[in-house]
């Protein structure tokens, strides 16, 4: 439902994610009343799962165009939401069954739910035209004052800069330039590498010259991302950054009751507290990621992940309880960064309008590590138990799954180091023979059937300045609609035989 969010906005996506989860809870209901355990799994696993699945990605999809200065703490904010959920209801359950019985639990639960994500709905829009917040436009281009940008044309630039700035040709059948122009008449001749100033209709701003000269990841179709490299090489990662946090969670009551000897009250608590730190490690690495970028962010979570898991087996045999402790709740803090970081990172890699469907698309990586991490686990731990060797109590029954939890983020770790960031490391073509390339301080090396080569700099301006060229004239071809002055329009595109746009099809 990625692509319809984008298309209809998170309002229409949030009130049909509660929708759905009402009819998931009632069907549910009346699954349990009749004993009849497919509704249960219709209601529960499928409405549910739908509605769940759409209204976690509505409001991160939202957050990360109104905060394109501070998409981290945003995308944070957002998915935290969905750990503190676990712990406010925690304890609501059991006492409401208690009290009115499951099927009812379910009907009062799903009503209340409904009731909430409504009015959470009616809330949730997308920013209009021309949105700006501390300098930034929703594609986190930096946007000047008007005032500023001419006085800065006008005042500091010398004549020669002046000189270098990109000319407008106006196809009117004569050699003279004519003003003002026309959107129908105009051809934009463009310079990829020169000042730009370019005015816009809000409120008499400008932006700059080197942010908005042509930019290819600005046109990328969603398609385009979900075949690249830099998506498929972000799946893995996050899968290796979920697979230990689900796997161990899933597991810690029975290992803090059987390994050190906690009482299922005590269990019941930490478990808690865990939740916490789930909830605290979606804000806290979300935020760090705005300072120190989405990629050092992973590989601090990552790099974490391998000590800790490479420890827990001497902790677990030793019964050392507050070291335990300790690494498990850094461990799940790492494991809920993970999800506060995934949406920003996204953003920043394929621009706000494929957030929502790249991000639900994404997390099929952490249903992925929930089912197949967690039946592996399952059936070495059974296996081991009817082997008759061990019992509950035997902590080489976990030991030997952390083995290949541990070989797995490692890997994870490995990849994250070769997702490419910069625009011109992911978007520069390959030459002949060429696998793959990468920037190892500050120069771009290629790897191939040649073996390595390094690029001058040289050699990488003007490979980027023909791809650009190539890329400008491909995308002009296709375009329904041109912003004439400069500005590399959003593409209007034919759907469902009307013309919609990326951000500005609903009234505000």
């Amino acid at each position: 439902m990625g692509p319809w969010l984008e298309r209809n906005g998170p309002r229409k996506a949030g009130l049909l994610g509660a929708t759905l989860f009402l009819i998931g809870n009632l069907v549910t209901a009346i699954g349990i009343h009749v004993k009849y355990i497919s509704l249960v799994y219709l209601g529960y696993g499928i409405f549910g799962g739908l509605g769940l699945g759409i209204s976690y990605i509505s409001p991160v999809s939202a957050l990360q165009k109104w905060f394109p200065d501070r998409r981290g703490v945003a995308a944070g904010l957002a998915v935290s939401g969905f750990g503190a959920g676990s712990i406010v209801m925690a304890k609501v359950p059991d006492p409401l069954s208690a009290a009115v019985g499951l099927p009812i639990t379910f009907v009062i639960l799903g009503c209340f739910y409904f009731a909430v994500m409504v009015a959470c709905a009616f809330v949730f829009r997308i920013p209009p035209p021309g949105y700006v917040v501390n300098g930034l436009d929703v594609w986190a281009r930096r946007v000047y004052d008007v005032d500023d940008a001419s006085n800065a044309e006008t005042g500091s630039r010398t004549e020669t800069e002046q000189a270098a700035l990109p000319r407008i040709s106006i196809d009117d059948g004569s050699n003279s330039p004519v003003s003002p122009v026309s959107p129908v008449s105009a051809t934009l001749t463009m310079v990829p590498s020169a000042p730009l100033s370019i005015n816009t209709s809000r409120r008499g701003s400008t932006i700059s010259a080197e942010q908005v000269s042509y930019d290819p990841s600005l046109s990328m179709s969603l398609m385009d991302a979900f075949q690249s490299r830099e998506f498929r090489l972000m799946y893995i990662m996050l899968l290796a950054n979920t697979m230990a946090g689900v796997v161990i969670i899933s597991r810690l009551a029975n290992i803090t009751s059987d390994i050190f000897g906690y009482t299922k009250s005590d269990a019941s608590t930490i478990v808690s507290i865990n939740g916490g730190f789930n909830l605290v490690g979606r804000l806290a690495f979300a935020s760090l990621s705005d300072r120190i970028g989405r990629k050092n962010s992973y590989l601090i979570m990552l790099g974490s992940q391998v000590v800790i898991i490479a420890s827990l087996p001497v902790i677990m045999k030793t019964g050392t309880n507050w070291a335990f402790l300790m690494a498990i709740w850094i461990l799940t803090s790492c494991y809920g960064g993970g999800f506060g970081c995934i949406p920003a990172f996204l953003c920043d890699m394929f621009g706000p309008s494929n957030v929502g469907p790249l991000h639900g698309v994404i997390l099929t990586s952490w249903s992925l590590s929930s089912v197949g991490a967690g039946l592996l686990f399952t059936a070495v731990y059974n296996n081991l138990l009817q082997s008759g060797s061990f019992t509950v109590h035997d902590s080489y029954i976990y030991s030997v799954n952390l083995k290949w939890i541990l070989v797995s983020v490692v890997f994870g770790l490995c990849i994250t180091l070769f997702v490419r960031t910069g625009i011109r490391d992911r978007l520069l073509p390959n030459v002949q023979g060429e696998l793959f390339h990468i920037r190892i301080f500050g120069r771009i090396a290629r790897f191939g059937r040649f073996g390595m080569r390094w690029m001058t700099m040289e050699e990488e301006q003007q490979a980027w300045a023909v791809y650009v060229v190539q890329r400008q004239l491909e995308d002009d071809q296709g375009d329904d609609l041109h912003y004439v002055g400069g500005i590399v329009s959003e593409k209007e595109r034919i759907l469902d035989g009307e013309k919609t746009s990326h951000y500005a099809e609903q009234s505000y």
